[in-house]
């Protein structure tokens, strides 16, 4: 696994849950609001050694309940599947994050029970999404994540980070009811010197707000994270 940082503990990335969270490597996206694009653009940079992260996991058996797996993508790395199931050798549950652009390996994780918890990224309407996620994209693959998430029952959550120049009112709405009835987090961008274009709006609260309750005529389950 190129791990490539990791958090130490968090209350946030694992709902109810002490967990640490880990950061892969790599992505197959080039989302210009990006704000690990360190993690995207640089991953022949230092990394952290995987006995190191073992040792660490060790050490806190029952002190953390779980392990975020986060990115980039997590999804492109080749021994995802063994990675987890020696998380879950050792007790701990696992939550994934993912673009869901690796519908087959999602797949294959969720068939074999080795998943807790997923978030997905979801950039923006279809109409938009190629705009939003930087590169081309085949659509079906993102759809077919969504429908696996939807029609398992594993605890998951849709998340879209939004951002003035690529979210309209009208998008969020439209995402809301692509999504339904599956909970969505509007997330807000917040500008720093990690991301991969420079000078993107951020949403005001206000904004977002409005676009929560517009977005919630689609889909009850819509929330705001990061405000």
């Amino acid at each position: 696994m190129l791990i490539k940082g990791i958090q130490k503990v968090t209350l946030l990335d694992y709902p109810g849950k002490i967990a640490c969270t880990i950061f892969t490597g790599g992505c197959n996206f080039r989302c210009p609001f990006c704000q690990n694009a360190s993690l995207v653009t640089h991953i022949d940079d230092d990394q952290i050694l995987e006995d190191d992260f073992w040792q660490f996991l060790e050490e806190r058996k029952g002190k953390l309940d779980a392990v975020c797996i986060s990115g980039g993508e997590p999804c492109l790395q080749k021994d995802l599947k063994s990675f987890i199931k020696r998380i879950k050798d050792m007790g701990y549950l696992v939550k994934l994050d993912t673009n869901g652009y690796m519908p087959l390996v999602l797949q294959d994780l969720l068939t074999d029970h080795l998943l807790d918890y997923v978030a997905m990224d979801v950039k923006n309407t279809k109409e938009k999404y190629e705009m939003t996620a930087g590169v081309k994209v085949d659509l079906e693959k993102i759809e077919k994540s969504i429908d696996l998430l939807k029609n398992s029952l594993i605890e998951h959550e849709f998340r879209t980070t939004i951002v003035k120049d690529f979210h309209t009112k009208d998008d969020v709405k439209a995402i809301a009811k692509w999504l339904y009835p599956s909970r969505l987090y509007l997330q807000q961008f917040k500008d720093s010197i990690d991301v991969i274009q420079k000078g993107l709006t951020e949403p005001s609260k206000e904004e977002l707000v409005e676009m929560q309750k517009e977005a919630q005529q689609e889909n009850s389950q819509v929330y705001l994270r990061g405000i």
